[in-house]
């Protein structure tokens, strides 16, 4: 069975995506830790990152930095930082979440809530920035 991943990258399940290419996705984490977290995942379903072949794992990182650039560039915050957990959805997914301190990369802490249309907006900045890279 298709992760739900898998179906967003399908069309099955809707996303706020933030960038497409053939063989990546990015798409606004729905219960985020801050505005502009964002999910980057392989087309290709493979559960555990160090499992994907050299070629897919090494454009993951630069699919995924040529996102944070973009996120760095319209969210205002000190960095983007970068998590690789992958135990809640077996299929391959780097977090990168706008951060003020080092704090802010804690999934224990509560998530935000936002609005479908702050959502959309959110997800318009990041994708306007990331196709002028």
């Amino acid at each position: 069975m298709a992760s739900i991943f898998t179906r967003i990258v399908n069309g099955e399940i809707p996303s706020y995506k933030v960038a497409e290419d053939d063989r990546f996705y990015a798409f606004l984490d729905i219960n985020p830790l801050a505005e502009g977290h964002t999910l980057v995942i392989p087309k290709v379903e493979v559960d555990y990152i160090f499992d994907l072949d050299e070629e897919t794992y090494r454009g993951l990182f630069a699919f995924a930095r040529k996102v944070a650039t973009a996120q760095k560039s319209v969210i205002p915050c000190k960095r983007i930082g970068m998590a690789v957990l992958g135990m809640e959805v077996p299929h391959t997914h780097i977090h990168l979440v706008p951060l003020h301190s080092e704090g802010d990369l804690d999934f224990r802490k509560a998530k935000i809530s936002l609005t479908p249309e702050r959502f959309k907006e959110i997800a318009g900045l990041i994708s306007n920035a990331f196709n002028k890279i």
